[in-house]
């Protein structure tokens, strides 16, 4: 099944049919985003009418904050989340000043009737929307009992007695709690990207590592990690050790930088894409003072990863010729 991506407000109907919408940010695509997806897709079977997803990017307290807002998954990832929950549209509006001017009215009109088409509209019992927050549930039912369409809210869907919410998978992976976020996400936290090359610092250290940047993308954690990475569309399953962050002690990076040393492995990265699974954090990074100080540290940080996936802590001479550059 194919899902095909939009970006602008103005434009033809995406679903000259009729279709069943689903609107929200929709970052992680956690256990309540996939509760609202799963509806949106039963209930378009059964209609015979087209499943889509409205969802925005930036984020919406993004683009309103001062302050760097972390995000989940990039627009890349939240597509592939949506084709797999069985979404056709996806409507990703530009998140800009023009959109936080078009009142909440003009957004059902033009957007939700205009570009979709809707017969039903799927949203969070909190749903918000328009200028100044003006739009809200209430509003959805009564412009669509004049608009042709019929508005429905989907119930928190609650774990361990707390809501699931995008905002506490952030505090989750902020404070390591990765099992915990697991949970609410209904699968483990990944950052995935296409391996670019470095200056091969770390082949030269003896830990080759697979660099991803993640540009203007602002990652819920930074440290250093044992991870299990997948390489293409292949698992996560080959264990390793990995940085996120601004490598503090060679002041290379201005944006965090994501590099994963794969254990015991001896290809070529150079342009794939790769996954890399975050299982349990180690230590928060740090200056050191030289790299002999750095690399030591890394022997360190290899024990304790090997030790955290369940594998052999004794660590091997590496030789000069393992792995690729990276």
């Amino acid at each position: 099944m194919t899902l095909r991506l939009h970006r602008d407000v103005d434009g033809p109907c995406l679903a000259p049919g009729g279709s069943i919408v689903a609107i929200g940010a929709f970052d992680g695509l956690h256990l309540g985003h996939q509760a609202i997806l799963s509806e949106v897709r039963r209930r378009a079977e059964d209609a015979g009418l087209l499943p889509a997803v409205i969802s925005f990017d930036p984020l919406p307290r993004a683009f309103f904050s001062k302050e760097p807002v972390p995000r989940l998954s990039g627009v890349r990832e939240k597509a592939e989340g949506m084709t797999a929950a069985g979404i056709r549209e996806l409507l990703s509006l530009r998140f800009d000043r023009a959109l936080t001017e078009m009142s909440a009215e003009d957004f059902v009109r033009k957007v939700i009737v205009g570009r979709m088409a809707a017969r039903e509209v799927w949203v969070g019992e909190d749903f918000r929307f328009g200028h100044r927050r003006g739009g809200d549930f209430a509003l959805l039912q009564a412009m669509g009992a004049e608009l042709g369409f019929t508005a429905h809210a989907v119930a928190a869907v609650v774990v361990d007695g707390e809501r699931v919410s995008s905002s506490r998978v952030r505090t989750l992976l902020a404070e390591g709690d990765f099992a915990g976020a697991t949970k609410l996400l209904g699968r483990p936290f990944v950052i995935d990207g296409h391996v670019e090359r470095g200056k091969q610092l770390g082949r030269t250290l003896g830990y080759p590592t697979a660099n991803v940047h993640l540009g203007e993308r602002v990652s819920p954690i930074l440290g250093i990690f044992a991870v299990r990475i997948g390489i293409g569309d292949g698992p996560c399953s080959w264990p390793g050790v990995a940085s996120l962050g601004f490598r503090p002690t060679v002041n290379e990076v201005r944006e965090p930088l994501l590099e994963a040393h794969l254990f015991d492995f001896s290809g070529d990265l150079y342009g794939q894409r790769i996954g890399v699974e975050f299982v349990r954090k180690l230590r928060d990074e740090e200056k050191f003072d030289g790299l002999e100080a750095l690399t030591a540290q890394m022997r360190q940080d290899e024990i304790a990863a090997r030790q955290a996936l369940g594998m052999n802590p004794i660590l091997v001479d590496i030789p000069e010729s393992y792995g690729s550059p990276r």
